[in-house]
């Protein structure tokens, strides 16, 4: 008796403990979109005397994590992305205005002597009067410390007091003003932060001329707010940015959606999970109802992994999250139905080795069609940007996950109960009513193939129709601008908060309003704008989200967005004639291009918005849709191996009767998954969810009615012969008598 079994059962138990133990001991790094919080993504220039290369950056994010740290921010991040930009992100701060002026200001600090105030080119102090400065003696860098106090003692006013690392300079430049007499503008020392003087004062009558203030720190006074008073601090104390900086994207979420969309997509999720494996129990029995168990500790061993990981988890990622759990369905029908398939065809055999079989025949569509949903992930998490990414590596995490629910637990699940239940109790024991009617009837679809390519390209001029006649909505990611959205406390209609958006002095700007939400879609404006539109709108408004991509940012994410559609096809392409044969590589690229037009049209046609999550569900759509196509083509090839005389036209149309109960179980075990997403997962995972309805649902027609077709299209222009029969190994013979002597 093999110890396979065993030690695959062994091994089931050993990931699921460790997965619980991850689970039960680590928490989840949650990102922005979630927990609330501002993201600001800050690019380098160049400055007069510095180039903004990789080390100027590097020296840039000292600089801004010393700010972040003095702000008192809770568990921020800062890393640097390419060579020149930098990521902040500070959860809890909901005011961007305040954290993109204190982080990304420049903050060149530098303490002068007064030569005057007869220059009128001179810098301004704080009444107005122009000074004359003499050349700078203390830097920035000469900063040990500064702190924003105030004294009852001096007064209610705040000031900020200064540590000089070296007390030398400081005593020279006030000794040299304490020479000059009372009243004289020379006596003065001006501070002065990235062009402008703050503070200017006249250093008091006791200090002895040459000797100076002893002690190497200063107070600087002016009429500051404390909030004035503590940004002063922090730019102080965080040193002068070695390069300035300009913001090209920003993203502000209120705690309250965050909580929402996590409650949202909880709610989808269960949901989903309960639909799905409610389903598969129906069609499989015994063995659907181990496979849920198997989808169970899926979802453990995928949060194990993402918490182990250290991963972030954004609202796109909860989405890929609860999507893969329709992706793990896919190993199990596959395998499910092969098995169908093997004890149908010889039933002396038993289940036990049907199952058996179902699983070693399954591996290949399993692992091309994973590998393609790998491919697309791996695209996303390249090419994306933002939450987007986040979408990337929850779905390769979900891909392997299923991998292992699948093929490993499922596995030691179904060994331990096969043989142990009747064949018709254990789901194994029948093709299914499907199956048993194509069987019977065995219809010749390919009959009509051009007919079906007929058909799909009028569904690819209505969507080209669609793009001429209203165009694409792309989003402020890929055309930059402002997005910002506000919760009312009574609902408004769109009408009016038009008006009163109009009213604040922004006419063009885009806005819809839904019950009690509004979203307003601008240009490039400030954070001060920003709240003159929240004014305008009246009392009990809230923001709730707030989006800015500067315009360059955009052209790169659109750019970006077409490279990865053109790759991920490509990819594929490549992948599946390396793994097939040309042809089927060639008939699968164009079917997707007929799910990605039909899609891109249907979006057209309702005007839904192309962003980056859009982006994610198309990379989404193509890999999910290549699955399909892996399997019809992994049979096509099995089937003309075995039978080499047979008319490629009639292989085909076997194959696709062969695979329609696994492509059906599948799609619907994703489309349980998607309609809960589109009805529980909120405004941001509806759109999600319903492009990937559509993409789906094209997708399972289009692997049959137009990739089947184009293949016999295809294979008229191909010399290649058919596929070779898979050999089998022939047993060793062993050498010698097997005596011991």
């Amino acid at each position: 008796m093999s110890r396979a079994p065993m030690w695959r059962a062994v091994a089931a138990l050993a990931v699921i403990a460790t997965s619980l133990y991850l689970a039960l001991t680590m928490s989840p790094r949650l990102g922005l979109d979630l927990r609330g919080g501002t993201q600001l993504v800050f690019e380098t220039r160049d400055s007069p005397t510095v180039k903004a290369d990789a080390a100027a950056t590097d020296r840039t994010l000292e600089v801004l994590q010393r700010r972040t740290d003095a702000l008192g921010v809770v568990d921020p991040t800062l890393v640097r992305s390419g060579e020149k930009r930098i990521i902040v992100e500070l959860p809890g701060v909901l005011d961007p205005r305040r954290a993109a002026e204190v982080i990304g200001r420049t903050a060149q600090l530098s303490f002068h002597a007064v030569l005057g105030d007869d220059d009128p080119k001179g810098l301004p102090d704080e009444s107005g009067q122009p000074l004359r400065l003499g050349p700078a003696v203390i830097s920035g860098d000469g900063v040990t410390d500064a702190v924003a106090r105030t004294d009852p003692q001096r007064g209610a006013s705040w000031f900020v007091s200064v540590d000089f690392r070296e007390s030398g300079p400081w005593q020279k430049l006030t000794g040299a003003a304490a020479c000059e007499p009372v009243g004289d503008p020379k006596r003065r020392v001006a501070i002065v932060l990235d062009k402008k003087i703050i503070s200017s004062p006249q250093v008091n009558e006791g200090t002895p001329c040459r000797t100076g203030m002893p002690g190497g720190s200063t107070d600087i006074t002016g009429s500051f707010t404390p909030e004035e008073a503590q940004n002063l601090a922090v730019l102080i104390k965080g040193g002068s940015l070695p390069v300035p900086l300009e913001i090209v994207e920003q993203r502000t979420v209120g705690p309250t959606l965050g909580a929402d969309a996590i409650a949202a997509s909880a709610k989808a999720g269960v949901v989903g999970v309960l639909l799905t494996g409610l389903f598969i129990i129906l069609v499989y029995r015994v063995v659907g109802l181990l496979a849920a168990i198997a989808l169970a500790s899926y979802g453990l061993i995928s949060y194990a992994a993402l918490v182990a990981l250290g991963a972030t988890l954004t609202l796109p990622g909860l989405a890929g999250f609860v999507l893969a759990i329709g992706m793990a369905v896919d190993a199990n029908v596959l395998v499910f139905e092969r098995a169908r398939e093997e004890y149908g065809a010889t039933p002396r055999k038993g289940l036990k080795a049907a199952l058996d079989r179902g699983f070693k025949n399954a591996w290949s569509a399993i692992a091309d069609s994973n590998i393609t949903t790998l491919l697309a992930a791996g695209l996303l998490f390249w090419l994306a940007s933002g939450p987007v990414k986040g979408f990337g590596v929850t779905l390769s995490i979900g891909v392997l996950a299923s991998l292992v629910s699948a093929m490993l637990i499922t596995r030691a699940l179904t060994q331990w109960i096969i043989g142990r239940v009747p064949p018709r109790v254990s789901g194994l024991g029948s093709i299914g009513r499907v199956r048993t009617w194509l069987t019977a009837k065995n219809p010749f679809v390919m009959r009509h193939s051009r007919r079906w390519l007929a058909g799909a390209a009028v569904l690819v001029l209505v969507a080209v129709g669609g793009l001429l006649a209203r165009g694409l909505n792309f989003g402020v990611e890929f055309t930059g601008g402002r997005l910002v959205e506000f919760t009312t406390a009574t609902p408004m209609s769109a009408d009016a908060a038009r008006q009163a958006v109009s009213a604040a002095g922004f006419p063009s700007a885009v806005v819809q309003s839904s019950g009690e939400a509004i979203s307003v879609r601008t240009g490039q404006i400030s954070g001060d704008d920003v709240v003159r539109i929240q004014e305008a709108l009246g009392g009990g408004v809230s923001k709730v989200r707030d989006e800015l991509i500067g315009p360059s940012l955009g052209d790169e994410l659109r750019r970006n967005a077409l490279i990865a559609l053109g790759v991920a096809l490509a990819a594929q392409l490549l992948y599946l004639a390396a793994r097939f044969r040309w042809t089927f590589g060639a008939a699968a690229v164009l079917a997707l291009f007929v799910d990605t037009a039909a899609v891109v049209g249907a979006f057209a046609w309702l005007g839904k918005p192309i962003d980056g999550v859009f982006l994610a569900a198309m990379l989404t759509i193509i890999g999910y849709s290549v699955n399909d196509k892996v399997v019809v083509f992994d049979r096509v090839r099995e089937l003309w191996a075995a039978h080499r005389k047979t008319p490629f036209p009639q292989i085909v149309n076997q194959a696709i009767l062969q695979t329609v109960p696994r492509t059906v179980n599948t799609g619907l075990g994703a489309l349980f998954i998607l309609a809960a997403l589109a009805v529980f997962g909120g405004d941001s995972l509806r759109d999600f969810a319903i492009a990937l309805l559509i993409g789906i649902v094209v997708g399972t027609l289009t692997s049959s009615f137009v990739a089947g077709p184009l293949a016999i299209e295809l294979e008229r222009y191909s010399k290649q012969p058919p596929p070779e029969p898979a050999k089998r190994r022939e047993p060793r013979s062993r050498e010698g008598s097997g005596a011991v002597v």
